[in-house]
């Protein structure tokens, strides 16, 4: 069994130069980043979220979260369990014990919309976090660049 450890979504940034959105989580009582790419639809579902945005007509994760109501259950935590061969996996939990198989930006953008923390095992995070030690903005603006410089095939292992 694998622990794990709460995590913050820190927001949704395009890295550069290939466009692709990549939603950035942090460690909360540690000094760990995750970036997990993501696509454009879930970077904006995301983003959305994040700023208590509500569009006109509910988009794919609002419905789905009015459908979890609606059968009875709630959303009460995800968990980011693994990377393999590039790919990240994620875990949706239900109240009453159900699970289910989900894309970590979707398993994020839902959790955004009803408040359910979101945990990282252990592993992952030892796989795919990146440790920024001291938060002074040179060693942030160093994980800027890193950002700016790496690729999703760099995680394919």
């Amino acid at each position: 069994m694998s622990s794990y450890l709460p995590v913050d979504v820190i927001g949704v940034r395009v890295e550069m130069p290939s466009n692709q959105p990549i939603v950035l989580l942090k460690e909360v009582d540690g000094v760990r980043y995750l970036p997990i790419w993501i696509g454009a639809v879930e970077a904006t579902a995301i983003a959305y979220a994040q700023q208590e945005l509500t569009p006109p007509r509910p988009l794919t994760h609002d419905l789905m979260i009015s459908t979890i109501k609606l059968l009875g259950s709630k959303l009460e935590q995800v968990h980011l369990t693994e990377i393999k061969a590039g790919i990240f996996y994620a875990e949706l939990i239900f109240s009453g014990g159900g699970e289910l198989s989900a894309r970590p930006s979707d398993a994020i953008a839902l959790a955004l919309r009803v408040g359910a923390p979101i945990f990282a095992s252990e592993e992952l995070l030892g796989e795919a976090g990146i440790e920024i030690p001291d938060q002074s903005d040179d060693e942030v603006e160093k994980f800027r660049e890193f950002l700016d410089q790496i690729n999703p095939e760099d995680f394919v292992g």
